[in-house]
């Protein structure tokens, strides 16, 4: 009987995907942001809405649904209509706040129909021009004679920031604390005003306020340099080996939503991401395009919360 179901629903599917592809979208796209404005997911995600916007002919509407680092918005697109009209962008703390978190409202493999790990960006290692260091071994140093007494903005317990700094701190022996603020835009306004001394932000929201002079950069926390601040150190080459920290933003569905719908996104997402003369849009924001396809993305989660989930044990990185 079992068998006899599958065939049928696989029957269905074949027949429903000519329809599918032909009428969708036939309204707006709610693209959900669990984090504030300002940080490199609402940075990644508002890029790629307003490309989409041309080539599906629907509005792609970033709604930023923040809080509980991230989990207010992910809980809302895992409960929603699995119809295509509700998505969510995210990074590591979609596989990461279940090992830093006592409780959270999804199971990111249970709960999500991976659609494409779309971008992928390193950190950068940012400090406010009051103090007085200009290298990462300068910074270590400081923060050695100081323990307890420098602190860096992150975006929320267990956000890229966090882990982040958390990392730095483990490998280099040092004390800094993390202050949390709502979202990766507030983190960084509070370096910028000199309420903290330090951020590890990301590279696509702190390179304008490099070039402007309104912070200072020591580091880049990917295993190479990046092209667009090429002068500027690994955090490995100025100091720390074996460091390395590189984000990721992808876009996910609810569980249930049909194939030919995630398979429709996914083309229409590589289309935006890969389109001719495109590609400064992303390089000039350090942002590395990657298009995955939906299996690519969900083998890629999976490494990332192995990844991830050892590496908060093991250096007992904590949400307090």
């Amino acid at each position: 009987m079992q068998t006899a179901r599958a065939v049928l629903g696989g029957l269905v599917l074949c027949l429903a995907t000519p329809t599918l592809a032909q009428t969708y979208p036939t309204r707006p796209i709610r693209l959900v942001s669990p984090f504030p404005p300002g940080g490199s997911v609402d940075v990644v995600g508002r890029l790629i809405a307003a490309k989409l916007v041309e080539n599906i002919g629907q509005q792609v509407i970033v709604d930023n649904r923040s809080g509980a680092s991230g989990n207010i918005g992910t809980e809302h697109v895992a409960r929603a209509a699995p119809d295509g009209y509700t998505l969510v962008i995210h990074t590591i703390p979609f596989v990461a706040n279940q090992f830093l978190l006592a409780r959270v409202p999804y199971d990111p493999a249970r709960d999500f129909a991976p659609i494409s790990h779309v971008t992928s960006s390193p950190s950068l290692v940012t400090v406010h021009p009051s103090l007085p260091v200009r290298s990462v071994k300068e910074l270590i140093a400081l923060a050695r004679a100081r323990p307890g007494q420098l602190n860096y903005s992150a975006a929320g317990v267990g956000t890229n920031p966090h882990i982040a700094g958390e990392l730095f701190n483990l490998l280099t022996g040092s004390n800094i604390v993390a202050i949390q603020f709502k979202g990766g835009g507030p983190a960084d306004m509070a370096m910028i005003a000199g309420e903290v001394e330090l951020t590890f932000g990301n590279i696509s929201q702190q390179v304008g306020h490099i070039n402007s002079g309104r912070i200072r950069a020591l580091a880049v926390t990917s295993a190479k340099r990046s092209p667009i601040l090429p002068n500027l150190p690994t955090v490995a080459e100025a100091g720390v080996p074996g460091y390395e920290f590189v984000t990721w933003h992808g876009i996910l569905a609810p569980k249930a939503t049909p194939r030919p719908v995630v398979t429709y996104l996914n083309e229409q997402l590589k289309k935006v991401l890969t389109a001719p003369g495109q590609s400064s849009l992303w390089q000039e924001r350090g942002l590395e395009v990657v298009a995955s396809s939906p299996e690519e993305f969900a083998a890629h989660l999976n490494s990332e919360q192995k990844k991830w989930g050892q590496v908060i044990k093991e250096r007992g990185i904590k949400a307090e």
